[in-house]
């Protein structure tokens, strides 16, 4: 409370210019206005899609900034309008708003926002307004939220409250990668009891898709990876089966066919790669087969042959697993989640 109103100086990762190294640096992290909260930042993961921006992206406009947008951390100071929020309160961070009154948040169909920076900038993955500044040169705010941060400040809106004993080293992960890969299984894949899923890429998004799968009732998990290494790990989350491409001289559509008598019930691409979310598509058994896009990604266009969906197949999109992020962050922090909720049964 003793920097409430005034400007604080931290260090954060910086990332001036793409396919370079993040430099540590002292940034200025302004007050925060009207509906907005300043957080500091306790606990942070790493996702693939701060490499993605960095490394692969490489948006001329989505630099200087600082990376990240899977924490935790506790409130440090609020300002006008604030509500719901108090000093010390335990929240995460959302690069997903829900402000409850647009088109989308009133829609049960859908988790999107049209007050989220993705509404306009996916290029650039960040608003043009920022609250950081480093050697007096703006710092842009990667997907609103710059976890790669001591503090960062955001909108009411794109902020969870958590439960107050919630382990923030671990719960940082719900901002994130838990929730993308599992509510891509229990909410836009919905994956039935009995079926058989095949997830295709086994880092944290897809290793919490297995997770979703397994927690749905699949009575088949087959994960797919060109690392074996991973394998081992899989299997912890419950996958039951494992098949690495590279081992085949067939396409990989073409073995799961032949393990499955006709395809996968259900399909989750976890890599962010268009090849691989054709190769998900074509893995799926025709009539009724469903296929997610989980892994993100916006360079290249996708493509399939029009009777891989002619012939009754799904392709879906899912973004931070279709889960309402105000809503479903508080629930899985919770001792107890409500057996209604779409994550409930997720445990960090």
């Amino acid at each position: 409370m003793a920097m409430a109103g005034k400007v604080i100086k931290c260090h954060a990762a910086v990332a001036w210019k793409p396919n370079a190294p993040l430099v540590i640096e002292e940034i200025e992290v302004t007050p925060p206005q009207k509906n907005e909260l300043r957080i500091k930042v306790i606990a942070t993961g790493v996702c693939h899609t701060d490499l993605y921006h960095l490394f692969e992206g490489k948006h001329k406009d989505g630099f200087p900034a600082v990376l990240g947008h899977e924490g935790a951390g506790i409130v440090e100071s609020v300002g006008p309008g604030v509500t719901e929020f108090k000093p010390g309160d335990k929240v995460v961070p959302l690069f997903i708003s829900q402000c409850g009154e647009c088109r989308f948040c009133r829609c049960p169909k859908t988790n999107l926002c049209e007050r989220s920076w993705s509404s306009e900038r996916y290029a650039s993955m960040s608003d043009a307004e920022s609250h950081f500044t480093c050697r007096g040169q703006a710092i842009l705010q990667f997907m609103g939220t710059s976890t790669f941060s001591e503090y960062t400040v955001m909108n009411q809106v794109a902020v969870a409250k958590i439960h107050e004993d919630a382990r923030l080293d671990r719960v940082c992960l719900l901002g994130c990668g838990i929730p993308t890969g599992y509510g891509a299984a229990i909410n836009t894949a919905q994956v039935t009891p009995g079926s058989v899923c095949a997830v295709f890429g086994l880092g944290a998004v897809g290793l919490a898709a297995v997770m979703g799968c397994k927690n749905a009732g699949a009575s088949r998990i087959i994960a797919v990876d060109i690392n074996e290494k991973k394998f081992e790990k899989a299997k912890v989350f419950g996958a039951t089966e494992f098949v690495n491409p590279s081992a085949h001289s067939k396409p990989i559509s073409q073995v799961l066919h032949e393990l499955t008598n006709g395809g996968v019930d259900f399909s989750l691409e976890c890599v962010g790669n268009v090849a691989v979310m054709r190769s998900a598509l074509e893995s799926c058994v025709k009539g009724w087969g469903v296929s997610v896009l989980v892994g993100w990604t916006d360079m290249e266009d996708f493509s399939a042959r029009p009777i891989q969906l002619i012939s009754g197949k799904t392709w879906k999109g899912s973004l931070f697993g279709g889960a309402a992020s105000k809503v479903e962050n508080p629930r899985q922090t919770s001792p107890m989640p409500p057996p209604s909720a779409p994550l409930a049964g997720l445990e960090i």
